[in-house]
């Protein structure tokens, strides 16, 4: 049923959360290919800042360390995950990281999304947002979201 699946992750160790989850699919469900992915938002520097203190050149360096980092670190993860006929892939994805992951699983025609979630709730979901969330909201594939240990519930 699930032959493609691509999984979300941040670079941390909350994120990877999902990893026991993807083996037990990658083991059971006749997997294919799992494609971790990781989005990168672009630096942009606040127009609100006053005098300028960076250049195009610097915020240029700056996306392109980010994106390196981000490789690196798939390709490191990748490397660890080893499931008998799945091919492991990865990928590096630039932009805004709900719309950017919805849109390439869509366009890469994923049977299922997996993807870790802190479970905030209340105000601090309020502030810091919810990336987990939003992917929810607006993937077009099915999206299955592994609550992080220690969560606890709230409204």
């Amino acid at each position: 049923m699930y032959k493609n699946i691509v999984v979300p992750l941040d670079g941390s160790a909350l994120a990877e959360c999902v990893l026991s989850h993807v083996e037990a699919l990658a083991r059971g469900c006749l997997v294919k290919e799992i494609i971790f992915v990781r989005a990168v938002e672009p630096f942009l520097y606040p127009s609100y800042a006053g005098e300028v203190t960076i250049t195009p050149k610097e915020i240029a360096q700056i996306n392109t360390e980010n994106k390196l980092a981000a490789a690196d670190y798939l390709e490191q993860l990748a490397g660890r995950c080893k499931y008998e006929n799945v091919h492991i892939g990865w990928e590096v994805l630039y932009g805004r990281p709900a719309e950017t992951i919805a849109d390439y699983s869509a366009k890469h025609q994923a049977d299922l999304m997996l993807i870790a979630t802190h479970g905030r709730s209340g105000v601090s979901r309020w502030v810091w947002g919810s990336v987990a969330d939003r992917i929810l909201r607006s993937a077009c594939v099915p999206v299955l979201m592994v609550r992080a240990p220690g969560c606890f519930p709230g409204i």
